[in-house]
């Protein structure tokens, strides 16, 4: 027997004992992976409102947006779903000095309770202040009970709104938007002894923009010792709304304004190929495994200077080579994203109005129905269905426990009415004032999880502002859960 054959033969009989063994003693330890993949895609919008904030706990997504006579809080085990998830109501007040236009919720756990952030008024815009609740037990969701207003010396009595909570060097921070002596809504951060007290005067910071009116929305990364700033610049209804950001580093004083360092230029901007405009107040959260870093932010698909059709969205960001974060450019509205590492996966999926479909699902029409790629960045796939001949039908036949409709709304939009399962009828305005797309028109009630059809009958009817009666078929998000 030469060498070489040997070694064969011994390497063989090595192989075979491994094998063997295997049998007998059962399958290896599993390594500890680096994370854990997701089990599923998601698309935006998450919710209709603004100003969203989210952040994971105990494997459960929570979110809270700008509801103006409330703070609502929505909550689900995967990102894809919280579309579809019930808004819990976790505080409203009979204090008539704090109960209006309430805006920007945030919050944050420090110790075995959890404190929510926010602004609020008596109806006056100039007499927003800054707020604090603080939850009864150990739950994000509440109940909370009011705890105190946060007012810094220097500002008793000065207009505040959007409070974000800066933690350095093993203190607090509270870090907002208000009068200063560079803009209405400058930034400015105080000191706190504790999550509900302001212990010092608040200092101003002179932040860059790319516009002279607004620096709102603070929010907070930390990587290997640095701390980064992130605010929303420009007017928030203009299309060019947008976040920019400066750094402080590890032992630095955040009330010594010098330590601040800008970047230049905007880190989060309109992206019109995207069908993208005025992408800003944004926060940022953890994947469920915490190996990801997400923001979530709002925007509009129109570039008309509106208030309205804010929606909450998120994607994932990721690191430069200098320790910096990149958040990258804003995706498109209906963009097909993985879910988040570890996210135990969203059970969704779409059909498009052409009758394509990543599940059990697909679209029939009777009558005739325009089609085309009109709507471009503002449609899902580029393209959408469109009728005013009453009686036309646009019918989703889907395998699911609910469905939701997203499409155009117009100045000649009109009324539709929509049935599951060939049940009542209920009347649908898809009217808008500006062209806009991808809205949710329609969120059908829990079904029973099996087959099932959407069914959208055009009536040739409009409201008294439209100037016709249109209706636009777009795209299904289906939900399986």
């Amino acid at each position: 027997m030469s060498p070489r054959t040997a070694r064969r033969r011994a390497a063989l009989l090595t192989a075979l004992f491994a094998i063997l063994w295997g049998l007998i003693s059962g399958p290896p330890a599993a390594t500890a992976a680096p994370h854990t993949a997701a089990a599923g895609t998601f698309r935006n919008p998450l919710n209709t409102g603004p100003d969203p904030f989210l952040t994971t706990w105990n494997g459960t997504y929570y979110l809270t947006t700008t509801q103006g006579d409330s703070i609502r809080m929505w909550r689900s085990s995967s990102l894809g779903t919280l579309l579809d998830a019930d808004p819990i109501t976790v505080w409203t007040d009979t204090d008539g000095s704090r109960n209006q236009h309430i805006w920007a919720p945030e919050f944050y756990r420090f110790g075995n309770r959890w404190y929510l952030y926010y602004t609020a008024d008596d109806g006056v815009d100039d007499h927003h202040r800054l707020y604090v609740l603080e939850s009864d037990r150990d739950d994000p969701a509440g109940p909370y009970h009011f705890k105190s207003r946060l007012t810094p010396p220097n500002h008793a009595a000065d207009f505040a709104i959007d409070p974000g909570i800066l933690e350095h060097n093993g203190r607090l921070y509270l870090a907002y938007s208000g009068i200063n002596q560079y803009q209405h809504n400058g930034l400015n951060i105080a000191p706190m002894s504790n999550p509900y007290t302001v212990s010092g005067n608040a200092v101003a910071i002179n932040a860059a923009g790319g516009c002279p009116e607004v620096r709102e929305g603070p929010e907070f990364l930390y990587r290997n010792g640095r701390t980064w700033m992130t605010y929303s610049t420009c007017d928030t209804g203009k299309p060019d709304y947008q976040v920019w950001m400066m750094s402080l580093p590890s032992g630095a004083d955040p009330l010594v304004p010098g330590n601040w360092t800008q970047r230049s230029g905007p880190v989060f901007s309109r992206a019109d190929d995207h069908g993208v405009y005025g992408p800003g107040h944004h926060a940022f959260f953890r994947s469920p495994d915490g190996t990801e870093d997400w923001i979530v932010y709002h925007a509009k698909t129109t570039s008309v200077n509106t208030y309205t059709n804010r929606t909450t969205r998120a994607q994932k960001i990721t690191w430069n080579a200098d320790g910096s974060p990149n958040l990258g450019r804003p995706l498109a509205m209906g963009a097909t994203q993985d879910l988040p590492s570890g996210d135990p996966g969203a059970g969704t999926y779409w059909i498009n109005d052409d009758g394509r479909s990543s599940g059990d699902g697909s679209v029939s029409y009777t009558g005739t129905w325009n089609s085309g790629t009109g709507c471009a960045t503002q449609c899902f796939w580029s393209d959408d269905h469109w009728s005013d001949r009453a009686g036309n039908t646009a019918t989703f036949s889907f395998t699911g426990t609910r469905i939701a409709l997203l499409s155009v709304r117009d100045t000649g939009n009109g009324i539709a009415a929509l049935s599951i399962d060939g049940g009542p009828e209920q009347r649908v305005d898809f009217y808008g004032a500006i062209r806009t797309g991808e809205n949710l028109q329609y969120l059908s009630p829990r079904l029973p999880s099996g087959r099932h059809t959407l069914r959208i009958r055009v009536t040739g009817e409009h409201n008294a502002q439209s100037g016709a009666s249109f209706v636009s078929v777009d795209r299904a998000e289906v939900y399986t859960r």
